[in-house]
């Protein structure tokens, strides 16, 4: 039964009004979200401009390019696996349960521990699979001690994560955009002075730009930690040292949530990969037009992104509170939020493709493609909005299998094999690639919004069960 801020039976016009008083919180907590995701993006953007001023420009930027990407794919599943947090923190919150909250934090730390020598090791075999794949030795032998760099900031890229998630569940965003606006300052200083040698450090090249990425995740790491103990300074230690304890329960349980949103993390990736490697078959000019319109696409992103971890953290509050209605109005107004948003930069992207083409290369082929592949990006805009932030919202309430699902069927069972067929078969080329992700997009946001919908006619808004041993 859904009871609180919304009945079947509520007036429209009353029912308008509680939709809109959600906005205003939701806009208080997404929006230092928003810019904390903003500054990730930029971390990246930043390595990638310093490295291309080494003398071999167009190797140090694609080994660097490289080495990320391939990193990204094994980090990110694994700070994925830890997405569990949002559900268990957040309604641990909602209902003043903070013993629990701690207990989840403490139990995500010892999965990150567990986790590090796993994904490590994984990330370590990159180089020695991109020789057998037949990538050049002049990509690949740079990139080698760029990405075991990289890889020594694993632990605190996912200790960074779990105290982020636990933080943002307790709605203390602040901290986090400063982490990450400060960390991009910490990054430019450790790039500047390891890449090219100053302030008595060697010359590096691009493996001080893995180094000083790494540091920064450290810095990151480090200023996470010393905000939570600022947070829980009043408590009594000895309320801390209580749930300093492994629970294989919890880990478990952290693992069967975590596991389906780590999963649809990796298959939204990996489409948007794959894309790019059938791209590439078609030569530079097609592949330098999917850049710039993957590029755009992947910065409007980062908006609804951060909207959606306030949506997760709002809907598992509200749901913690014992009020189902009122998460899923906190739902409703996230995900309008992000629609919004991104209906403007789809019409931005639909009114000036050109001009937006430009700002990345002034070749007129590359512009012509670039401007192309963005009307299709700004089609599913809406739909890429809709789809992020819904999946935040049903995280909140437990649900991690759904947009796994959608994103499996959608993108690998339609999406990619169409934009195959348009590609080589009917010779669209980058086009029909681009027209096979839209449709996958506009299917997985509407299947997720559906399903956001009926899960107010549902009992599905139940917390999730918690156990402690």
């Amino acid at each position: 039964m859904v009871h609180g801020a919304f009945r079947h039976n509520d007036h429209p016009m009353s029912s308008l009004r509680a939709l809109q008083n959600e906005f205003r919180p939701t806009l208080r907590l997404a929006l230092p979200l928003v810019l904390a995701e903003i500054g990730w993006m930029t971390m990246g953007v930043v390595d990638t401009i310093m490295v291309g001023r080494l003398p071999n420009s167009a190797v140090a930027i694609g080994a660097t390019g490289l080495g990320q990407s391939l990193y990204n794919i094994v980090a990110i599943f694994g700070a994925g696996l830890l997405l569990g947090l949002d559900t268990f923190v957040a309604q641990a919150h909602g209902r003043e349960d903070m013993q629990d909250a701690r207990h989840s934090l403490v139990n995500g730390f010892f999965l990150a521990i567990a986790l590090t020598p796993l994904l490590m090791l994984l990330i370590s075999f990159w180089p020695t699979a991109m020789h057998r794949f037949g990538v050049s030795g002049e990509l690949v032998e740079p990139m080698r001690p760029f990405l075991t760099a990289l890889n020594w900031g694993t632990l605190p890229l996912l200790c960074y994560f779990g105290l982020r998630r636990y933080l943002q569940a307790v709605t203390v965003v602040h901290p986090i955009m400063f982490a990450l606006v400060s960390a991009n300052l910490v990054n430019f200083v450790g790039n500047w002075a390891l890449i090219y040698g100053h302030l008595g450090f060697p010359a590096m090249g691009i493996t001080g730009s893995g180094w000083s990425t790494c540091f920064a995740r450290i810095y990151m790491a480090l200023v996470m930690l010393a905000t939570v103990v600022y947070v829980e300074r009043k408590r009594d230690r000895s309320e801390w040292m209580g749930e300093i304890a492994l629970d294989l329960r919890r880990v478990w349980q952290l693992l069967a949530l975590g596991a389906p949103a780590a999963t649809q993390i990796l298959l939204e990736i990996g489409a948007f990969s794959g894309a790019t490697a059938l791209c590439a078959k078609l030569g530079p000019v097609p592949l330098s037009g999917h850049e710039i319109a993957l590029n755009c696409a992947a910065f409007t992103f980062m908006v609804p992104l951060g909207i959606s971890s306030a949506a997760a953290v709002r809907v598992g509050q509200e749901i913690g509170r014992g009020d189902p209605g009122k998460a899923h109005l906190a739902g409703w107004s996230a995900v309008l939020l992000g629609a919004g948003f991104m209906s403007c930069t789809g019409l931005l992207f639909l009114l000036l493709p050109r001009p937006i083409a430009r700002i990345f290369s002034p070749d007129p082929i590359v512009i012509r493609v670039g401007a192309r592949l963005l009307m299709v990006a700004a089609v599913f805009q809406l739909f890429d909005g809709v789809q992020t932030v819904a999946t935040g919202a049903l995280r909140g309430s437990g649900d991690t299998r759904t947009p796994m699902l959608a994103n499996l069927v959608a993108y690998w069972f339609i999406g990619l094999p169409a934009g195959s067929v348009l590609c080589f078969y009917f010779g669209w080329g980058a086009l029909g690639i681009w027209i096979g992700l839209c449709t996958g997009l506009i299917l997985i946001g509407l299947a997720l919004l559906w399903t956001w919908h009926t899960r107010l006619r549902s009992e599905a808004f139940a917390p999730v069960k918690a156990s402690v041993e």
